[in-house]
Parts: C-alpha cells; sequence; structure tokens
C-alpha cells in the first residue's frame, strides 16, 4: 500500500476515536464544571475517555510515520466530520442541512490539501537542541494563552490545539528515529523528545478538559484548527517539508485550508438545542450508539444563556 494512502486511512480512524473521546469529555465536562483535576483523575467516565484518547494517539502515531505533518495533521479536522454521524446516531435524529454543508466543505478542503501536502515517508528529524527550542517558544505561548482573562475557553482551547500539534511533531521525530535501522531505540534524542512529548499530550489533554465545560463547539473548532497550524510550521520550518506544483500547489493548499476551516466553523455552530445530560456514563453511551439515548446528545455548539450571548468559554 503507498505511503500516502496508508497515512490517510490511520488518520481517519484516529480521526474517528478521536471524535468519540471529545464528546466524552464534554459531557463530563458539563457534569463536573466546578469540580478540579483530582476529581477528574478518580473518575471512571474520565479515564474511560483517555483510553479512547490513547487509542486515537496510537493511530495518529503510526499515521505519522507514513505521512509528512503537512498532511496528517489537518486531517485531524475528520475529527469533527466523524462527529457528525456518530451524535446524530447517538441522538437518534437525521443528520441536519447545516451540518451536511459544513462536511461538504471540510472533505473539498481537506482533497486540496491532500492534492498539495502529498508526499514521501518523513526522513528528517528534530535534533534535540531544535526540540528543546520548539518546547521552550510553546510553554511561553501556552502559558501566556492559559493566563486569567476574558474567552478562557477559546484561549485555553487554542493553547490545547498548540500543544498537540507540537506533541505530534515531536513524536514524528520520536517514530522516525527510534525506526532508524541506524539509530538505537534508547538513544538521547529519543529518549529527550519522548519525554517532551508526553509532557505535551498530557497538557494538550487537561487543556482541552478545561476549554470543553463551556461546551463543545467553538472550544473544538479552534482545537482542530490550531492543532495543523503549530505542526505544519514545525514541519515546514524545521523538517524541510513543501508543497507541491509551486505557486500553484500553495494556492491550492491555502484555498483548501481556507475552505476546510469554514467547513470546520460550520459544524462547530451547527444550531441545534441541547439538553442537559442525564445521569448516564458519557464513554458508555458513546459506544453503545443507542438511538433511544436521546437525552445523551453530543454538543457541537457552546451552551447559551440568552439568544446570541454565549456562555463564558
Amino acid at each position: 500500500m503507498n505511503a500516502t494512502v496508508l497515512a490517510v486511512v490511520l488518520s481517519l480512524f484516529s480521526s474517528v476515536a478521536y471524535a468519540a473521546a471529545a464528546v466524552a469529555q464534554e459531557r463530563l465536562a458539563s457534569r463536573t464544571s466546578d469540580s478540579g483535576v483530582l476529581r477528574l483523575l478518580g473518575s471512571g467516565a474520565w479515564w474511560g475517555s483517555v483510553a479512547l484518547n490513547a487509542s486515537a494517539a496510537l493511530l495518529h502515531v503510526a499515521a505519522l510515520k507514513y505521512g509528512p505533518l503537512t498532511l496528517v495533521q489537518p486531517l485531524g479536522a475528520l475529527t469533527l466530520v466523524a462527529a457528525v454521524p456518530l451524535g446524530a446516531r447517538v441522538a437518534g435524529r437525521r443528520v441536519s442541512a447545516v451540518e451536511w454543508r459544513g462536511t461538504a466543505l471540510t472533505l473539498a478542503g481537506l482533497a486540496a490539501l491532500l492534492v498539495t501536502a502529498s508526499g514521501p515517508a518523513p526522513d528528517d528529524v528534530l535534533s534535540v537542541p531544535e526540540a528543546l527550542a520548539v518546547a521552550g517558544v510553546t510553554a511561553v505561548v501556552i502559558g501566556a494563552l492559559s493566563r486569567p482573562g476574558a474567552h478562557p475557553g477559546l484561549r485555553h482551547a487554542t493553547a490545547s490545539g498548540f500543544a498537540s500539534g507540537v506533541a505530534s511533531a515531536l513524536t514524528q521525530t520520536v517514530t522516525v528515529a527510534a525506526t532508524d535501522r541506524s539509530g538505537s531505540l534508547l538513544s538521547a534524542q529519543v529518549i529527550v523528545v519522548a519525554l517532551l512529548v508526553a509532557a505535551f499530550a498530557a497538557g494538550g489533554l487537561l487543556l482541552a478538559q478545561t476549554a470543553y465545560r463551556g461546551g463543545l463547539g467553538a472550544p473544538l473548532a479552534v482545537v482542530t484548527l490550531a492543532n495543523p497550524v503549530a505542526a505544519a510550521v514545525i514541519g515546514l520550518s524545521l523538517l524541510g517539508e513543501g508543497l507541491q506544483g509551486g505557486a500553484a500547489g500553495l494556492l491550492l493548499a491555502l484555498a483548501g485550508a481556507a475552505v476546510a476551516a469554514r467547513g470546520v466553523v460550520t459544524l462547530s455552530r451547527s444550531p441545534r438545542s441541547v439538553p442537559e445530560p442525564e445521569e448516564q456514563h458519557p464513554v458508555a453511551a458513546v459506544l453503545a450508539l443507542k438511538p433511544e439515548s436521546a437525552a445523551y446528545e453530543p454538543a457541537l455548539v457552546p451552551r447559551q444563556t440568552t439568544p446570541g450571548h454565549l456562555t463564558p468559554l
């Protein structure tokens, strides 16, 4: 199987798992909005969402082995696309016209990116100094975004997207370096970068959990868009990745990114009511996919208190 095709297939399965995990996290966050991190660590439902995230992450790591960052990371937008039929199935309803439009825009944009970003399996890696520099800059940005202020949900979501994107870029270095026959699985480079991956992956997960307290829609859209931006910057500037087709390829990629972003925003703002969650295990509800579980409708939009006014994010 072609490396690009394999990377796309793995990314598709990864996105489905991430979508289920995000829905589960949002439902848990809506029920425990006043709980701290320690309360979450003692929750079986939270660990269930972590397991879903871990499965998605393993598939994502495999995709990074076979595809460049500029290809694999934008495909993360498939998370929202996967959440549409998943949410409709759980809620026992039909996919709305708005959701179909958002899905079509997202897929069209990703198709354009797929054409321009396709390339051979990655072979370049970040050196230890480069990895430490990336980690330092990212930590400063995350710290600035996490300070108290307006719209904390959107800022935490942006920080989560950056953390996850950087974690993916560092993961690609670990994967390529560890599977290089000329290198060592326990080399200093692999160990240092793997520790950075663990730190940023955990930070991204906790930041996302915080961001989802105000609803899933806007924060998930921001995470979905910020993630590939961070990874693409690293891939293009430090790993020698490029876009095919020269100037025309660049224009096509920019147009595809704009269309995909529009689709993501459309999906995240799909207008529908969001009932209060029942006392039901969120992960079990997602996995069971029972049409009669209408009380457990995944929220792809933030909750509203008054028309046109979103609750603090």
